[in-house]
């Protein structure tokens, strides 16, 4: 029989309150250290100006993180976020965000997933639900409109993520609760998590808060699962242009804009990135993968089962599951993506798509990032190829020793246990030449994009206050975009990336950036009908600029220097050759400048730090976080 205790304390919650359209107008804390919840009202003015996700998100960090804290510490605060749209009939609308300060980073860290929980968790009267301290033992946190309790997790401690969510929806559901809410929903750790491993993530239905490592800030807590349940309805302003502009925007997302995702899945970048010679492989040391053809869409279904599926309350259906057999002989699916297939594939010069898929299952099941896991592990190929350490079984293209690093870094094994810490942290340890050839942005790894190649996306890395990250700056169009490099390309990246926090805040999926002929001027029109606001484009850009410039404050206020806002050594050394082209060159002055003129686009002093008068400005004079 499972132990289930109610958290003491009264979880001061007003039902009938008038919050604005599309809000609860109030969010949860928990602290599992003295086991006391509490609802905090939204103050005057904060919703919307910075809506919910990640803008929200942020500016729950700001109030609740009692200055300079470190990332696993009791007190560092672990937030997840929902949005205005959620409960919604807008396609792509069932999203949340987690953030926290990362471990792996020391800076702020935002990490969105696509499914059912965040209708769940919406449901259960809250906006947001913010968790500090740490349990003395292995628990899971239940959360419903009904109050707040947590089950001991002692019998799922050591299990992945989805047996340990399956076991508890289980427990659950044995009292009936699970009716009268329509189903626990539960977001949980994996091994990884529990291990501390700095990027591990935090998953539910196979979908993954994945970078940054929040499910190790999780682990620290001892939390290994959130479950979720409830029949809390929202307002919405306007119901009947709310369904009619709903329709439309399912039937856009099912034209042109989106058709590669829906036949191909973004495994189809591999192709293209590798005909384009910027394709990272080999740690970074190409841009060109010779066995990048036997990892296409098309050589990966041969012989294997495919099926498409959509996240919850999604039209657009770009999810490709592959059949692979595990090493327990079962058969199961596993998601695909460019980012994963990449990571585990050229990145390591590994070309056999069994060895990927296998590869990328257990990163799965671990609770592991794919994009970090891949880059440690082709890091520390190059290290041992180049005698920087004592690794003679780890080689390039050793799909074997890659499977059998994987699982030593879930569970913190010999080497493993070295590269658990990320590439930033081993390659200091290791000395020498290693700092540059560590592939990451202030800790955060690089995704499956060549800055020599794409210098839009160099400074979009440099600059983003998460690290290297694609999608929370997507420069990268910038690049493919005519007449504007160099210094021209300042206001275009800063453009693209206030677009991209806004679809985090609100929260939409990035699949449907096509679908918009202005990005801004259609999430304004989807925003009015549900909270009532008329708001404008312009105000929508300058919400976005607030959540950017309160992500840097963050980061200032937790020991952000200007010298992080850079590239490793080997992009700015070595150019990028490529046969029958010119070697691709990225010029650390050049780079330098571009990084200045960013930080003064913005309105921040040039080397990047916020003048007091603009953190009045928005509101985060004070801040906790930064005192």
């Amino acid at each position: 029989m499972s132990l289930v205790v109610a958290i003491a304390g009264s979880v001061a919650c007003n039902w009938r309150m008038s919050p604005v359209p599309g809000y609860h107008g109030q969010y949860l804390r928990v602290d599992l250290s003295n086991g006391t919840s509490t609802c905090v009202p939204w103050p005057e003015g904060v919703l919307r100006n910075f809506l919910g996700g990640v803008g929200l998100g942020t500016w729950l960090l700001h109030q609740e993180t009692p200055g300079r804290v470190d990332a696993l510490a009791p007190e560092s605060p672990l937030v997840f976020v929902f949005s205005p749209l959620v409960g919604s009939p807008l396609t792509t609308s069932a999203k949340f965000a987690v953030l926290a300060k990362s471990p792996l980073t020391g800076r702020i860290n935002d990490s969105l997933s696509s499914s059912s929980f965040a209708i769940a968790g919406k449901r259960t009267g809250h906006d947001a639900i913010v968790i500090t301290g740490a349990s003395p033992e292995p628990i899971s946190l239940v959360v419903t409109p009904e109050g707040v309790a947590w089950e001991t997790a002692r019998s799922e401690w050591g299990q992945s993520s989805r047996s340990a969510a399956e076991a508890l929806e289980s427990r659950l559901g044995a009292d009936g609760s699970d009716e009268r809410f329509g189903g626990f929903q539960v977001a949980a750790i994996g091994p990884a998590g529990e291990r501390l491993v700095r990027y591990a993530t935090i998953s539910h239905d196979a979908r993954h808060a994945g970078r940054g490592g929040l499910g190790a800030v999780m682990g620290s807590k001892r939390l290994k699962a959130v479950a979720v349940a409830g029949d809390r309805q929202v307002a919405f302003s306007d119901p009947d242009r709310l369904v009619a502009m709903s329709r439309e925007l399912s039937r856009q997302s099912l034209g042109p804009a989106t058709a590669k995702y829906r036949e191909l899945g973004t495994v189809d970048n591999l192709v293209t990135f590798n005909r384009l010679g910027t394709l990272p492989t080999r740690n970074f040391q190409a841009g060109e993968f010779e066995g990048a053809e036997r990892l296409a869409p098309d050589a990966l279904a041969t012989d294997r089962d495919r099926t498409r599926a959509s996240c919850a309350a999604c039209t657009i259906g770009c999810e490709h599951i592959f059949a692979v057999t595990g090493a327990d002989g079962n058969e199961a699916g596993v998601r695909m993506e460019y980012e994963n297939l990449f990571a585990l594939g050229p990145l390591c010069g590994v070309s056999d798509p069994e060895i990927v898929l296998q590869a990328s299952r257990r990163c799965d099941e671990l609770g592991l990032d794919t994009i970090s896991t891949g880059a440690s592990v082709a890091f520390a190929m190059e290290c041992a190829e180049r005698g920087l350490v004592d690794l003679p079984e780890l080689r390039f293209g050793d799909g074997a020793a890659m499977l059998s690093m994987i699982d030593d870094i879930g569970h913190r094994r010999e080497a493993g246990d070295m590269l658990a810490e990320g590439t930033r942290i081993v390659a200091e340890r290791i000395g020498g030449d290693a700092p540059g050839l560590a592939p990451h942005v202030k800790g955060l790894e690089l995704p499956g994009y060549e800055p020599r190649v794409l210098q839009a996306m160099a400074l979009g890395f440099a600059v983003n206050p998460r690290g290297a990250d694609h999608n929370r700056s997507g420069a990268y169009e910038v690049d493919f975009a005519p007449d504007t490099q160099g210094m021209d390309s300042i206001g275009p990246v800063v453009r693209v990336e206030d677009e991209a926090v806004l679809m985090d805040s609100l929260i939409l999926c990035k699949f449907l950036r096509g679908v918009f002929e202005d990005r801004a001027s259609g999430m304004a029109g989807l925003l009015g009908p549900v909270t009532g606001w008329d708001v404008t484009a312009e105000e929508l850009l300058e919400t976005a600029g607030r959540i950017v410039t309160a992500k840097k404050a963050y980061n200032i206020g937790q020991g952000w220097t200007p010298d992080e806002d850079t590239l490793p050594q080997r992009f700015l050394d070595e150019p990028l050759k490529q046969e029958g082209q010119p070697a691709r060159e990225l010029d650390a002055d050049r780079l330098a400048a571009q990084v200045k003129a960013y930080n003064e686009f913005r309105g921040w002093t040039s080397e990047g730090f916020v003048p007091a008068d603009r953190l009045v400005e928005i509101g985060l004079s004070g801040s906790p976080a930064m005192a």
